[in-house]
């Protein structure tokens, strides 16, 4: 344990943006997305071409109970069959009322429903509350500022509207030849490094690396253990990687970006590390199926990203409905 926390501590002190931002700084990384990042990425936009990176948010998800989470699940407040046998009538005028009377038709009605999830069911935004190392999150604030009625630090609202930036899209499954990257696979600098020159593309400060393991497609149909159990990801290692090369945001289709089992012995590392740290804008369980068909067919690994979360204040994820735009 002694030689793990020795690595855990090098890698924070190597990889801390604490104060680069100065001592109030809720954003981290996402500060990288400058007006000038924004322009780029819209200059890659060439067709006008949008495909969608979220998964569907409905009972049919990856979780399964751990950590408190369950699918979001749709209630309904009103219904259509409601509405076709009367419920909605005292909704009426009195002008509607006479014009059913005489027609035996219905007249105006809605539909209306509730949603109930946690904010980190699906497809979704890690906040900088997220993940405590030693009481205190991203940039020093105390953990304890993290209570109930959402936290008072870090909250996923700060990325709210943000997160518009270059995309690059890192599809290892796609690359390697296999449908899925096994669980337990830990994916390295080396192998990010090969995969870039091998799509000729760079790193550029601000940017969000999207990467596809394939985990998602092989779970989908059965998610078994996806939401928690052994998994591919980003290895311990690549923290300094991604620090060194300013990546404003890292988006994953698996359930926690970072590979299971972890490396050390210590929970989720690179949570520790990258998230709280370095200030690392999260993504997990995004939906890269549709971009790395596309991608396949057009040879573009390069794209205008835009995936803001909802302003819910002070919590620790939200859902996001992200784009890739060519």
């Amino acid at each position: 344990m002694t030689g793990d926390l020795a690595i855990l501590e090098s890698y924070i002190q190597r990889c801390s943006n604490w104060g680069r931002w100065g001592p109030d700084d809720q954003l981290g990384t996402v500060n990288l997305i400058t007006p000038d990042k924004v322009r780029e990425a819209a200059a890659l936009v060439k067709t006008g071409k949008t495909i969608s990176l979220t998964m569907p948010y409905d009972d049919h998800g990856p979780q399964t109970g751990y950590l408190g989470r369950g699918n979001p699940h749709l209630y309904q407040l009103a219904t259509g069959p409601g509405y076709l046998i009367g419920e909605q009538q005292p909704m009426e005028t009195q002008t509607l009322a006479e014009w059913r009377a005489i027609t035996g038709q219905p007249t105006a009605g809605y539909y209306d429903d509730i949603l109930v999830m946690p904010t980190q069911s699906g497809t979704q935004w890690d906040a900088l509350c997220h993940f405590f190392w030693r009481g205190r999150m991203y940039n020093g604030h105390p953990a304890g500022d993290a209570g109930t009625g959402g936290s008072r630090t870090n909250g996923v609202h700060n990325y709210t509207g943000k997160i518009v930036t270059r995309g690059v899209f890192v599809d290892l499954a796609e690359h390697r030849g296999v449908d899925t990257l096994e669980p337990g696979y830990a994916i390295t600098t080396d192998e990010l490094d090969e995969y870039l020159a091998a799509k000729n593309l760079e790193i550029r400060p601000g940017d969000a690396l999207i990467i596809r393991t394939g985990f998602m497609a092989a779970r989908r149909d059965h998610w078994g253990d996806y939401a928690g159990g052994p998994s591919p990801g980003l290895s311990l290692h690549t923290a300094p990687w991604i620090r060194d090369n300013d990546i404003a945001a890292i988006a994953a289709d698996t359930w926690g970006i970072e590979v299971l089992p972890n490396e050390i012995d210590c929970w989720q590392p690179l949570h520790v590390v990258s998230l709280a740290h370095t200030g690392l804008a999260f993504g997990e369980m995004f939906d890269l199926d549709a971009l790395s068909a596309d991608s396949k067919a057009d040879g573009i690994y390069e794209f205008m990203f835009c995936a803001s979360p909802l302003p819910i204040t002070g919590a620790s994820g939200s859902p996001v409905s992200a784009l890739a735009i060519k």
